[in-house]
């Protein structure tokens, strides 16, 4: 559905939580440190951490500097066994050497290069290599099976021993609207989904078509961020959740798929709009050889906690990934470190910041947890794990905070949160921002689906009412339009890409702004004993009432 307006969604949220719920407690606000923040950004994204990659030795001391940091703050560790850290279990997969891809198209072959054409992860089946031959492609459209809508992209084809091509996104992408919820992205349209949807449809691999607007990220990210050593967490069947090979294909050799077949792509995606659409077999096979390394390590989250003073055993939770992409292929300037300044050792600044600030001020009333997590840019693998294995009982805790690039390029006037979820915490931090002459305004990027991007969809799946901040674009010198363009360029020229690094040049007037309003609507929930919720209509309420037995 289409972001709701202001008011409306305030009206919504007013039938779940009055006006005086979650009073502001007396506690002051303190004073954050600007330096400090930007020293933690300098370290963490300086190449001495050479990119923050899980599972390599940028990972100890990562590891290592943010547990320093928690414990010089006065955090008590909240790990496993009485430590800073819980233990990840990861299987991590790389591909050895330069796969050979190829593909006969119209009769006539064609080698693919890595990177290119092309961009191939390793298989996260837990097999050693990637072998087959002219195996026939079929277009799917979207790739989407969805009974609840009358939805199914598959109708009649068998897909075994075929590779499915599709494309990204939702149905409604290009037209806005539809069965779909229009430009809002929902899961279905997330590639994460359409690996899933291959593997219960038995297909041999996927191919996901790639266009900068419905990805929202061009093909520098793909590139770089499927190239490298993928992780998943461990599974007792791992090929029920992946094919043999995941990948996504340039818009322009799909296009050249679809020409030998006698279809035009255009006409192809108008076609997988409709709810008649059949798949497609394309006169193109493809064969693969690669040679796959696969083995079990253990990555780590990272753990500090506030003590509550009067209900300790109820929880709040500020969480940020530590990660980022390592060491990859080398930029146009031969630069391999991919930093991740921005994405997020940011957001882990912010998150050490918060940690000093709670830990000096006042005790909370609830206890506050202050979580580090590991292999975000890898599936949100660390949330993900801690979701299954929480260090504190799911049911108690009564919200959660996410920072992903939580500081904006300039002071805005705004602010907004991931995706167009409704709940309780969204009205509290509307209410707070505007204690702070700023307002709520929704994701200016529903279509690009970062609902379900962030480290605090693994919780709000499991019903714990979690946003993850953002921090507007609506500067104070240039409105939203040049917001806009600042945004855009940091996409383009920076994201998933070694240019990520850190600026002594960055303008920081937005920055402590962002911090007190994280701080006022964490600190709002923690000095109280009410239970935010989601909105009576969410598809997380559900979840989230049916352990309400257990908060009194």
């Amino acid at each position: 559905m289409p972001p709701f307006p202001k008011s409306l969604r305030l009206l919504l949220c007013a039938s779940l939580l009055s006006s005086s719920a979650l009073a502001m407690a007396a506690a002051p606000v303190p004073t954050f440190d600007v330096a400090r923040i930007a020293n933690d950004i300098r370290t963490l994204a300086s190449d001495a951490y050479e990119g923050r990659g899980p599972a390599t030795r940028a990972e100890v001391k990562t590891i290592d500097y943010i547990a320093a940091q928690m414990q010089a703050a006065g955090l008590k560790p909240a790990g496993s066994r009485g430590s800073w850290f819980q233990d990840v279990p990861l299987r991590m997969s790389d591909i050895i050497g330069a796969p050979t891809l190829s593909m006969t198209i119209g009769g006539v072959a064609q080698a693919l290069t890595q990177g290119n054409e092309i961009a191939v992860r390793a298989a996260e089946t837990g097999q050693s290599a990637v072998t087959f031959a002219d195996l026939p492609l079929v277009f799917v459209g979207y790739g989407v099976k969805a009974p609840e809508r009358g939805w199914d992209d598959f109708k009649g084809v068998d897909l075994k021993g075929k590779i499915m091509v599709v494309l990204v996104n939702d149905p409604d992408f290009e037209g806005g609207e539809g069965d779909f919820g229009g430009k809002l992205m929902t899961y279905y349209g997330r590639w994460t989904y359409k690996y899933e949807e291959a593997a219960r449809q038995g297909a041999a691999g996927v191919l996901v078509v790639h266009e900068s607007e419905p990805a929202s990220y061009g093909w520098a990210t793909v590139k770089n961020s499927n190239t490298n050593t993928m992780f998943d967490i461990v599974r007792a069947d791992p090929k029920a959740a992946h094919t043999q090979m995941e990948a996504w294909v340039q818009k322009d050799l799909a296009a050249k798929l679809f020409a030998a077949s006698g279809v035009d792509f255009d006409a192809a995606k108008a076609a997988a709009r409709r709810k008649d659409f059949r798949p497609i077999p394309l006169k193109a096979t493809m064969s693969a050889d690669y040679a796959v390394q696969s083995q079990i390590i253990t990555s780590h989250n990272v753990a500090g906690m506030v003590q509550g003073s009067k209900y300790p055993n109820e929880t709040v939770i500020y969480s940020a990934h530590w990660d980022h992409l390592g060491i990859g292929a080398p930029d146009a300037k031969g630069d391999t470190i991919y930093n991740g300044a921005r994405d997020n050792a940011s957001g882990t600044a912010a998150l050490l910041e918060l940690a000093r600030a709670y830990a000096k001020g006042p005790k909370p009333e609830r206890s506050v947890l202050f979580l580090a997590v590991t292999a975000e840019e890898k599936g949100l693998l660390g949330s993900e794990y801690y979701a299954d294995n929480p260090l504190r009982p799911l049911a108690t805790t009564a919200g959660v905070i996410n920072m992903d690039g939580p500081f904006g390029a300039e002071k805005t006037s705004n602010f907004s949160i991931s995706g167009a979820a409704k709940l309780d915490l969204l009205t509290l931090l509307t209410e707070e921002g505007g204690k702070l002459g700023r307002h709520y305004t929704p994701d200016a990027r529903p279509e690009a689906g970062s609902f379900y991007r962030s480290d605090h969809f693994p919780m709000a799946k499991r019903g714990v009412p979690a946003i993850s901040f953002n921090p507007g674009r609506e500067l104070v010198n240039g409105g939203a339009e040049r917001g806009k363009a600042l945004q855009d360029a940091y996409t383009r020229d920076r994201y998933h890409q070694p240019a990520d690094e850190y600026d002594a040049g960055w303008d920081t007037s937005s920055w402590e702004g962002d911090m007190t309003l994280l701080y006022n609507v964490g600190r709002r929930v923690a000095d109280s004993h009410d239970w935010p919720n989601w909105s009576a209509d969410s598809e997380f309420r559900a979840a989230r009432d049916a352990s309400a037995a257990q908060r009194k």
